[in-house]
């Protein structure tokens, strides 16, 4: 079963582009701490989400923010343009929790609905 869970901050703004069909993919990267005092250490993990996860990621995370991540680890290989052959272990994102308060990156606010007491059923 290939399934991980990590608790981390990122780094840097989430970067989102979109395919040639039209899919979104953000990318970013969280610190995900391990040990304590001398021995603590810290590993960058990259993330990647997708389509509808992805633009969540764009809408609510900023650099800083705390993200519980859900997913799969994933190989990518690739040439660099010297011809070097690269290799990266990435999680691909199945969900997301938001552990820092929301900061919005839309300037759009969002109007709270208003309920009267009337639309109450009890």
């Amino acid at each position: 079963m290939n399934c991980c869970s990590l608790i981390g901050r990122l780094g840097r703004d989430p970067e989102t582009r979109h395919t040639g069909s039209g899919k979104s993919v953000t990318n970013f990267s969280i610190a995900v701490d391990y040990g304590f005092g001398d021995k603590k250490t810290t590993s960058w993990i990259p993330v990647v989400c997708w389509e509808k996860t992805a633009e969540l990621a764009q809408e609510y995370l900023v650099k800083g923010s705390q993200v519980a991540v859900t997913g799969r680890l994933q190989e990518r290989s690739w040439q660099d343009k010297e011809g070097n052959k690269r290799t990266v272990l990435e999680v691909i994102a199945i969900g997301l929790d938001f552990l820092s308060k929301s900061e919005r990156r839309s300037q759009s606010e969002h109007a709270e609905p208003v309920i009267s007491d009337e639309d109450i059923p009890f």
